[in-house]
C-alpha cells in the first residue's frame, strides 16, 4: 500500500478548497480496496471519488481513499436490453458516450453530470426528467470495517430524489467498486419532456431526436448553463429543488403568481431552487471569493481562494434568505464534510 501523508486534496475535489488529507491512497481494483481496508489499522477510511458533490469545510484527518477503479462493459444481452457495468472509479459521462457508442439507451439525458460511477447511485443522480433508479440494475461494494463485499439491487438501496440509503443508514459505510445498469438496445424511450430539450432540439432542426441526438442537446444545455470546475471551481447544483404540498403551493401563488412549478403526484408539487435562489436576490453575488454564479443561481462557485467554510456560509446566507422569503427551507444537495 503507497499510503501518503498529509496530502493536499484541491485537485481531487471540484471546488478547488485546498483541504488535506492526514493519509492518502489510491486503489485500482476491488481486491486493493479489500487490502487497504483490512489492513489499515486506524478509523473507519474515506472514500473519495471524482469530488465533484463534495464540499470539505475542514481537514479529513484519517486516511482518504481515492477510488481509481475503471473499465466498462457489456455482461449480458437479451432481445432488446443490455447489461451493462463500470467501475466505482469510472468517469459517468465517459461512461454515458461509451454506452451511446454502443447504441445503448436509456442515461442519455444523465449526460456531462460529473462525477464518478460509483457516486451515481449514492446520489441517485437525476436531470431533465430522468433518474439513475430508472435504469438502474445493482452494485457492488465494499464494506469499509470488514473488507467483505457485498451486493445490492434497486429495492436495497432505497432510492429517493437525490437520495439513497448510502446518504443515510450506510453513510460511509461502503466503498462501490461496480455498478451495473440495465439499458435499452432498440425502442429506446426517448424523454424530451423537459423544455429546454424540445426547444434545442427544435433549434436544432430535429424532429424524430436519436439518443445521441438528446446527449448532444443535454450536453449544450449543461455547458451553457454550469462552468467548467477546471476554470471556475463548483460542484454543479449545490442545492436540491424543493417539494411542496398542492396546499402550500397555492398559498404561495397568491403571493408570488410567477412561481415556476412542476408536479410531482396529485399532492406534491417541485419548485426550482435556482428561481427560488435568483428571487431572494443572490444570483451573481459574492463573498469574497465565493458566489452564486452569474448564469444559474442554483450553482456556488469558488472564484480562487474560497476555502470550504467560506461557500458553506455563503450557503447558509442563502438558505435563510430563501426561507425568510418563500417559507421554504432549501436542502444541499452536495454532500459537506
Amino acid at each position: 500500500m503507497d499510503i501518503r501523508e498529509n496530502v493536499s486534496l484541491k485537485t481531487y475535489n471540484t471546488f478547488g478548497v485546498d483541504a488535506r488529507a492526514r493519509y492518502f491512497v489510491e486503489v485500482h481494483s476491488t481486491e486493493e480496496l479489500q487490502e487497504v481496508v483490512r489492513q489499515w489499522p486506524g478509523e473507519r477510511p474515506f472514500i473519495l471519488g471524482g469530488g465533484s458533490n463534495l464540499l470539505l469545510t475542514g481537514e479529513i484527518n484519517r486516511l482518504v481513499i481515492r477510488n481509481c477503479i475503471t473499465g466498462m462493459a457489456i455482461t449480458g444481452k437479451s432481445d432488446d436490453k443490455a447489461w451493462v457495468s463500470a467501475g466505482g472509479g469510472e468517469n459517468w459521462h465517459r461512461f454515458v458516450l461509451w454506452c451511446l457508442e454502443q447504441g445503448l439507451g436509456g442515461i442519455e439525458n444523465l449526460s456531462l453530470i460529473p462525477g464518478t460511477a460509483g457516486a451515481a447511485p449514492i446520489q441517485n443522480i437525476g436531470a431533465y426528467g430522468r433518474e439513475l433508479k430508472e435504469v438502474f440494475h445493482r452494485l457492488e461494494a465494499v464494506e469499509l470495517s470488514t473488507g467483505a463485499l457485498h451486493s445490492f439491487g434497486r429495492e436495497a438501496c432505497r432510492f429517493g430524489y437525490r437520495d439513497s440509503i448510502f446518504k443515510r443508514e450506510l453513510k460511509g459505510l461502503y466503498g462501490i467498486t461496480r455498478v451495473t445498469l440495465e439499458l435499452s438496445t432498440a425502442n429506446h424511450q426517448i424523454d424530451t419532456s423537459y423544455g429546454a430539450i424540445r426547444q434545442t432540439l427544435e433549434e436544432q432542426g430535429i424532429s424524430a431526436p436519436t439518443i445521441q441526438d438528446v446527449s448532444r442537446a443535454v450536453i449544450a444545455i449543461r455547458s451553457a448553463k454550469l462552468p467548467d470546475p477546471s476554470v471556475l471551481g463548483n460542484s454543479g447544483s449545490f442545492f436540491k429543488n424543493p417539494e411542496v404540498s398542492t396546499s402550500q403551493l397555492q398559498r404561495l401563488k397568491t403571493q408570488h403568481p410567477e412561481i415556476p412549478h412542476y408536479p410531482v403526484n396529485a399532492h406534491v408539487a417541485k419548485i426550482p431552487a435556482g428561481w427560488l435562489i435568483e428571487q431572494a436576490g443572490w444570483k451573481g453575488q459574492r463573498v469574497g471569493d465565493a458566489g452564486c454564479y452569474e448564469k444559474q443561481a442554483l450553482v456556488l462557485v469558488n472564484y480562487g481562494r474560497a476555502s470550504g467554510r467560506d461557500i458553506y456560509e455563503l450557503a447558509e446566507r442563502i438558505q435563510q434568505s430563501v426561507e425568510e422569503k418563500f417559507g421554504i427551507r432549501l436542502e444541499m444537495e452536495v454532500n459537506v464534510i
